[in-house]
């Protein structure tokens, strides 16, 4: 795990500039690299090309990068792992190819020299993001891996093509040529984060997952023979790997037999976990407690000679807190468990560093606890495997039969009716549900329970009000669904926020996890985890997103996803293999942060002071009145609104770290 960026400049550089512009973009994230630093100058044509080194796969100097081929025409700076690397260099060594280390970098860029860059990437399972010269072609390739793990910006700056792993590389560097992107703001307060391809700023942007992007560097190709989707101009990326045909074959090629399915599944987890284990540094795995990091950190031990090393946070507040779960889980499997509980105050520690760690803005609360587990991880290991990516691959989400089933009732009533009903609903205080739930709750003898429920009920009294299933969908995905309560622009969003095209794969829930999986998971859950893991020179690893268990997670029918009012339901027979059932079976409760009475107590002051400051009230972009009343709702408790909140907070907390 390793940070790169590069730099195609203009007319009038030299190799010392080019060495220090590169070098300098690269040495804002010795975080993601501390291990090693190099820069690489081309001779005769204006590109660098500089490396940050996180050492996991052959500690010794020869893993160093940029590296170039054995032949010297390809020069390489790699962010990421290819967990197959083994067996591919196993295929070039029966060809003649010898290899002077046994790092994957090594064999990647054999494979390229052998095969070509696409056939290589196909062949290759794993995370990554790279910038490849051609000395040869005199052409810089640009990649990223098929679900968009690891993170690549590139743009025009100052007359110059630059990439890089972070946005920090650039914001050092060419501070005073970044302008923010309105349309991107807007999407942001509707979701939370700014969806791929775009960033921030203008002129920048990021790779879609699965494809690659060649320019030519004999003549600086201009942004306005640009586009960020395939086809779209004369330079655009090009895909080697297309989820929506992917989702669309497996659901007409449906694996009917359930055994089959299990057993398919389950030897696959147990390939990929063996292929995950392999580092030359000590390993271990985040376990919630829940069905999907509990999954992964069964076969992890199950694999394993010896205890593995597992990691939980916690929380004092009970609706929030899965650690007596996790704990009970790593007590089943052996693991050596190490348990970290989260106050307000080191919330309000942790909050200090997130512009810093996300340098876009971004607003999922649970990055907070996210910080603090990778952290403590980094005392014990250098890698981590997760259990990310489960939900959106076999219906985890409570949204998606809810959602469906809501409709299925409400649907056939006239606009009027639903309309009126919720008036009628939404006049109920957040508190009201809240309550109700909670006397529910005290009278049950397992006290399992759901954070925020009083919150997602009001959500689902607001689908009342929508007139179709993707408007559901995009309501439900939305933190700012009225973004002129908010902002005083709004027109701006309109080319960012639309969905991706209707994938049509015959019901919405298919759907809905199509839109997961191209959106939320690759622009929130894995940008939450890349950015915190890193931040402390932490390798986290998915096994759930190996692209062959998407793959086949598409030939499952819904029936093997969510069965008999139960989600991930062919996750949990496996997970039953290894753990109780009686350990797994409650309420899901999502890696939720109680945001809500932290900005009531903790951290209110700091809240206020970002909110009511001169910057606010003066800039002229915000909705001040429609701000203020919101705080005093939430305070009162009348109303929750910290997911609005917090995603205004970090926008402001962002924009005064950046100035």
């Amino acid at each position: 795990m390793c940070g790169i960026a590069g730099i195609i400049a203009g007319s009038g550089w030299g190799a010392n500039a080019l060495e220090k512009v590169s070098s300098a973009m690269a040495n804002t994230m010795v975080h993601r690299g501390p291990d090693a630093h190099d820069t690489w100058v081309c001779s005769k044509l204006p590109l660098a090309l500089s490396h940050r080194r996180l050492a996991i796969q052959d500690l010794s100097s020869r893993g160093n990068q940029p590296m170039v081929s054995g032949s010297g025409r390809f020069c390489i700076v790699f962010n990421g792992e290819i967990y197959n690397f083994l067996e591919i260099a196993k295929e070039l060594c029966l060809c003649g190819y010898q290899f002077q280390g046994h790092s994957d970098t090594e064999v990647l860029i054999a494979a390229i020299e052998a095969w070509g860059i696409e056939k290589a990437v196909q062949k290759s399972q794993g995370m990554f993001a790279f910038g490849l010269w051609d000395e040869q072609t005199k052409e810089l390739t640009l990649c990223r891996d098929r679900l968009g793990e690891k993170p690549l910006y590139f743009g025009w700056l100052q007359g110059c093509f630059v990439f890089a792993s972070e946005l920090k590389a650039f914001q050092q560097n060419f501070r005073n040529t970044l302008e923010i992107d309105k349309h991107s703001m807007a999407a942001y307060f509707r979701f939370g984060y700014v969806p791929t391809p775009h960033s921030i700023y203008k002129h920048i942007y990021k790779l879609l997952p699965g494809s690659f992007l060649c320019l030519s560097v004999m003549e600086l190709p201009s942004e306005h023979q640009f586009s960020p989707f395939p086809g779209g101009a004369q330079i655009s990326p090009k895909p080697y790997w297309e989820l929506e045909k992917i989702s669309r074959f497996g659901v007409i090629n449906p694996i009917i037999k359930t055994y089959d399915a299990i057993q398919k599944l389950d030897n696959l987890l147990h390939d990929v976990i063996k292929n995950q284990k392999i580092a030359d540094v000590p390993l271990g795995c985040f376990l919630s407690g829940g069905v999907d990091s509990s999954l992964v950190a069964a076969l992890l031990q199950n694999v394993s000679a010896t205890p593995i090393n597992t990691f939980t946070i916690g929380f004092r507040e009970k609706e929030f807190d899965e650690a007596p779960f996790a704990r009970a889980i790593a007590a089943h499997i052996g693991s050596k468990h190490h348990e970290y509980y989260v106050s307000a105050n080191e919330g309000l520690d942790e909050i200090e560093k997130i512009p810093e760690v996300w340098d876009e803005p971004f607003s999922d609360s649970s990055q907070i606890p996210s910080l603090i587990v990778a952290r403590k991880a980094r005392q014990q290991v250098s890698v981590c495997l997760t259990g990310d990516g489960g939900d959106e691959l076999f219906c985890g989400y409570n949204r998606y039969y809810a959602t469906a089933q809501l409709w299925k009732y409400f649907a056939w009533l006239p606009k009027c009716l639903r309309y009126a009903g919720f008036k009628a609903f939404s006049k109920l205080p957040h508190s009201f549900w809240q309550s109700g739930y909670n006397i529910i709750q005290a009278s049950k003898k397992d006290g399992f329970g759901q954070a925020n429920f009083g919150l997602k009920m009001n959500k689902m009294i607001e689908l009342l009000k929508i007139n179709s299933l993707p408007d559901a969908y995009r309501y439900l995905m939305s933190y700012w669904n009225q973004l002129e309560d908010v902002l005083t622009f709004t027109k701006e969003a309109d080319s960012v926020m639309d969905l991706q095209p209707e994938p049509e794969l015959g019901n919405f829930i298919h759907d809905s996890m199509y839109w997961d999986q191209i959106g939320y998971l690759a622009d929130d859950n894995l940008v939450k985890g890349d950015r915190a893991s890193m931040s402390v020179s932490l390798e986290t690893r998915l096994p759930l997103l190996d692209h062959r268990i998407v793959e086949l997670s598409w030939h499952l029918p819904l029936s093997m996803k969510f069965y008999n009012g139960q989600s991930k339901w062919i996750l949990r027979q496996i997970l039953y293999r290894y753990v109780p059932k009686e350990m797994i079976e409650r309420p899901k409760m999502g890696f939720s942060v109680p945001i809500r009475s932290w900005l009531k107590g903790p951290l209110k002051n700091w809240a206020e002071d970002l909110l009511f400051s001169k910057n606010v009230r003066d800039s002229g972009m915000f909705n001040y009145p429609s701000i203020c009343k919101l705080w005093r709702q939430h305070q009162k408790g009348s109303h929750d609104h910290s997911h609005k909140l917090w995603t205004l907070l970090t926008w402001l907390n962002w924009y005064e770290y950046q100035r």
